[in-house]
C-alpha cells in the first residue's frame, strides 16, 4: 500500500508537480528525498548527504570518462572496430535495442577500454587524506592529521606498473595480464574503506552511455594526444577541449 502524505498526496503523484503554466515536471532527485525524510523519517539527514554526494558527485567525473573514452577510441578505429564487433555479437543488428544488466556484463573488452582509459586519463586524479596517528614513510615521519596528496596520475603512469604506460593498450586489463598487479597499482575509485561508493554505477553508466554511441556511430578525434592539453582542475579535463567528427554507421 502506498504511503499517504501531505495532503492526501502518494509517492507516486508527489513525484510530479504543475509549473506556474499547469505542466507537470518530475521533481528534482533532493525534493524527493527531502520528502521521505520529512513525510516519514525514513531518510535521515545524514543520509540525504549522501545520497546527494552519490549522485552529484559522479556527475562530472563519469562525463569526463566518457569524454576520454570516445576520444581515444577516436584515434584507435582498430579498437573501436573490436568493441564494435563485441557489441554487435551481445545486441546483432538492433542497434535501439534497450541495455540490461545482463548485457553490461558481457562487455569484457568495453570494460577494459574504459578501464585503460581511466588509467591513462582518470578523472580523480588526485586523492587527500589525513593521518590519524604519526606515520612512517620511509626515512620520514609525517606529524598526525598531516594533508597527505595522493598522486593517482602517477601512479597509473608507472613503468616499473605498466610497460609503455602512455600507450593505450586495452589488453592489459584483460583478466591474464592483471593477476600479479599490485591491487592499488590502478585507482581510478581510490581504494580501502574510503573509496568511491558509486564506482559500480559509474561504470554501469559509462557503458551504458559508449554502447550506444559505438553501435550507432564510428567517432573520429582530429587531434592527436600531444595536442591536448590536460588541465588538473577538480577533475581532469582538456583545457581546450576535445574536436571530433561522428559518422552514422
Amino acid at each position: 500500500m502506498i504511503e499517504e502524505l501531505e495532503n492526501n498526496q502518494t509517492i507516486d503523484n508527489f513525484q510530479e508537480e504543475k509549473n506556474v503554466i499547469g505542466v507537470k515536471k518530475r521533481r528534482a532527485f533532493l525534493d524527493l528525498l527531502l520528502n521521505h525524510h520529512l513525510s516519514n523519517g525514513c531518510l535521515d539527514e545524514k543520509d540525504i548527504i549522501e545520497v546527494n554526494t552519490f549522485m552529484f558527485a559522479g556527475h562530472d567525473t563519469t562525463a569526463m570518462g566518457i569524454s576520454w573514452t570516445l576520444y581515444l577510441l577516436g584515434l584507435h578505429h582498430d579498437i573501436q572496430e573490436r568493441v564494435y564487433q563485441e557489441l554487435k555479437k551481445i545486441f546483432g543488428d538492433d542497434i535501439n535495442k534497450s541495455i540490461m544488466s545482463e548485457d553490461l556484463r558481457k562487455m569484457k573488452y568495453l570494460e577494459c577500454v574504459v578501464k585503460e582509459t581511466l588509467r591513462i586519463y582518470p578523472p580523480a586524479f588526485v586523492i587527500v587524506r589525513k593521518n590519524p596517528s604519526d606515520l612512517k614513510v620511509g626515512d620520514y615521519v609525517l606529524p598526525a592529521k598531516s594533508s597527505l596528496v595522493i598522486n593517482i596520475y602517477g601512479i597509473h603512469h608507472n613503468p616499473t606498473v605498466f610497460e609503455n604506460p602512455e600507450v593505450f593498450d586495452p589488453d592489459r586489463f584483460l583478466p591474464e595480464n592483471c593477476q600479479k598487479r599490485h591491487p592499488f597499482a590502478f585507482l581510478p575509485f581510490s581504494a580501502g574503506p574510503r573509496n568511491c561508493i558509486g564506482q559500480r554505477f559509474a561504470m554501469a553508466k559509462m557503458k551504458t552511455v559508449l554502447a550506444n554511441v559505438i553501435r550507432q556511430f564510428r567517432v573520429k578525434s582530429l587531434d592527436h594526444r600531444d595536442k591536448i592539453f590536460e588541465s588538473g582542475e577538480v577533475i581532469l579535463r582538456p583545457k581546450f577541449g576535445i574536436r571530433m567528427t561522428i559518422e552514422k554507421r
